[in-house]
């Protein structure tokens, strides 16, 4: 039997496998809007998913979680990163927005002043020797080792910086300045790949949403002009390094996928329903390695069981080859009912895994 990381480098790379990598991932939120006793037992039903899990004591768990959530996700604790933008949320352990902007006028980037990569991550601190420690340890034990950029690493960070409307007219009105702005925040991402390539990590993750419900949050002549040379640059080092390349988008990004697998993309995390199965099939299978995320929105979310198993068969009937080329990753969120995330635990078992 395959250990898990070369199964994973041969579905990359279409050289055959013995199963569908697959993630289930829960998002904190779920903890604190559900039973989260409930929400733990769960986990321990499916080893095979949540792997090294170790169910905790009941009534030990939900306030030491509550202490060990990142910044970003803790109500009424306004948190500014290192770039110097203020975070907000309404949901505990849920991801926040940004209400407060640094560089919403241009002005200000006279005296802005990028954070250092040796001691923060743009959304936190980060203790490299640790980073290190913890990659050859999975790399011991067998694993598939990823590491990479904070979720919104290049437009999404251009966005908070400046305001999502603001950087949008930046760019059609070709303001000369933002080059020097997406020069910064490149040197930046750049700096913290170099690093984990030091890690010999297996692959660097370079996520961000760039996609709405229909289409793209950027036009893609202002994502050819001005996004894509830095996911090239960025890209490029990976590749050189030996390294893979792994990208993440949530949204409809069909106008966009051809420019990010050009830039030297080699696994593609998309949503399935808002890009579509069929496109998904007709235009990637078999020229890239999908990571395929699956449907939080309709049919896990307000379907039946056998609706969602259904929806995951069709997948990996329409999306998988003997050679690879396909992963599944699932997120839970608040509202989605602890019945239907069963049945996505029991359709990734039973159609990814064999079990």
């Amino acid at each position: 039997m395959l250990s898990d990381r070369e199964n994973t480098f041969r579905t990359i790379f279409f050289k055959g496998n013995e199963w569908i990598p697959s993630a289930y991932v829960i998002n904190p939120s779920y903890f604190f809007y559900n039973d989260c006793e409930d929400v733990l037992d769960f986990m321990a039903r499916h080893p095979a998913l949540f792997r090294g899990f170790v169910r905790p004591e009941r009534g030990t768990f939900l306030e030491e979680y509550r202490r060990s959530l990142d910044s970003v996700k803790r109500v009424g604790a306004p948190f500014v990163d290192d770039f110097g933008c203020t975070w907000e949320t309404q949901m505990e352990g849920l991801t926040g927005t940004v209400t407060k902007h640094p560089l919403n006028n241009l002005d200000a980037m006279k005296t802005y002043v990028f954070p250092d990569p040796a001691v923060c991550m743009g959304i936190g601190p980060i203790d490299w020797e640790k980073e290190r420690e913890i990659v050859r340890r999975q790399k011991e034990a067998g694993e598939f080792t990823a590491r990479g950029l904070r979720h919104g690493h290049t437009f999404l960070q251009l966005t908070d910086l400046c305001g999502y409307q603001n950087f949008t007219y930046f760019m059609e009105d070709e303001e000369p300045e933002i080059q020097t702005l997406i020069d910064g925040v490149t040197d930046f991402n750049m700096e913290i790949i170099r690093r984990y390539l030091e890690t010999d990590v297996d692959m660097i993750t370079i996520p961000e949403d760039l996609g709405m419900q229909f289409g793209p949050m950027i036009t893609p002549k202002n994502f050819r002009k001005y996004i894509k040379p830095a996911y090239r640059k960025m890209m490029t080092l990976v590749r050189d390094a030996g390294k893979i390349v792994h990208m993440h988008s949530d949204g409809d990004i069909r106008s966009l996928v051809f420019d990010i697998i050009d830039g030297g993309c080699q696994v593609l995390n998309l949503q399935d329903l808002v890009n579509g199965i069929d496109w998904i099939r007709d235009n990637l299978k078999g020229k890239t390695c999908i990571e395929l995320d699956i449907d939080r929105q309709k049919v896990t979310y307000s379907g039946s069981p056998k609706d969602i198993d259904d929806l995951i068969r069709e997948e990996v009937e329409k999306l998988s080859s003997p050679g690879g080329g396909l992963m599944l990753i699932y997120g839970l969120y608040p509202g989605t009912s602890l019945e239907n995330a069963e049945a996505v635990a029991c359709a990734m078992e039973k159609y990814a895994l064999g079990m």
